[in-house]
């Protein structure tokens, strides 16, 4: 076990994956069936692996040397208490989007009404959506996602999460659920927002990411303007929208929201002390 995930850490280090030894863990992991610490516990134990599991371990390694995304190896991408099952044609959620969900959960869990209503416009694989119903349980949840290879992730995800207070919309996120109009709490959003010409420099983005979940028109905001006035009609008067964007683009997007009509935007950051989020008020 030891040898072995030397030699991935030697390969994935070779092929300038950031985290190697995290990847190499959880491809053996993945392969055997155990959780990154178990595998650390067996490489300590001087445990050793089967001629077959080796070679699969060998064969994931390669692809991932490859730059293809460890989510699309395995199969799965951790968000917040969730482990979502996610592929080609479906963006792969990050940790970075874990703190704009939060916002957008403490939003609806400050929301007075016995059942507040909350939307994930472009969904994804669903992860901001059923975030939002599995940790607050009360509140009622709409999932939107226009993209076809995506909205079979969100299917198997929503299913999976058991989340019967979660519905499952397939719709153009400008449109989406009228009959909603004026009775949302909370509108969320992880949109498209990189700049046309900006294309991302890690291969696992470029080559793997689906292109209408990244790119958001020259300046990469036309879908956060398509937002902003679908979120005016579908929130409550002094409901609250949370957006994602890249990190220089709060001041912009704040203009934008207030030129709009909206109250109070706010910028908020991540983890990493980066402009992550903003929020504004209907």
């Amino acid at each position: 076990m030891a040898e072995l995930r030397g030699e991935a850490v030697r390969v994935l280090t070779a092929a300038h994956i950031p985290t190697p030894e995290a990847d190499a863990e959880l491809l053996i992991g993945h392969v055997l069936g155990l959780s990154r610490g178990q595998i650390q516990a067996k490489v300590a134990t001087g445990a050793g692996v089967d001629a077959e599991q080796r070679l699969q371990v060998v064969e994931l390694v390669e692809r991932r040397a490859a730059r293809e995304p460890l989510q699309h190896i395995t199969g799965r991408a951790p968000f917040r208490m969730l482990e979502l099952a996610v592929g080609p044609g479906v963006f792969v959620p990050r940790p970075e989007t874990e703190t704009v969900a939060q916002i957008a959960i403490d939003a609806l869990r400050a929301v007075p009404t016995p059942e507040p209503v909350g939307i994930d416009l472009g969904t994804g694989s669903g992860a901001i959506a059923i975030a939002l119903a599995t940790e607050v349980p009360h509140a009622r949840v709409i999932a939107v996602e226009n993209s076809p290879q995506a909205f079979t992730w969100t299917t198997q995800n929503v299913r999976e999460s058991g989340a019967d207070n979660l519905r499952l919309v397939f719709a153009d996120l400008a449109v989406a659920v009228p009959e909603l109009d004026g009775l949302v709490d909370v509108v969320v959003s992880n949109p498209p927002y990189i700049p046309a010409a900006a294309v991302p420099r890690d291969p696992e983005v470029r080559l793997y990411d689906p292109p209408a979940a990244l790119y958001g028109g020259e300046d990469g905001l036309d879908v956060v303007r398509a937002l902003s006035q679908r979120a005016l009609a579908l929130l409550r008067p002094g409901g609250t929208l949370v957006l994602e964007h890249g990190e220089l683009q709060g001041a912009e997007i704040r203009e934008l929201l207030t030129a709009d009509g909206w109250r109070a935007a706010a910028t908020s950051s991540d983890l990493l002390g980066r402009d992550r989020a903003t929020t504004a008020l209907r």
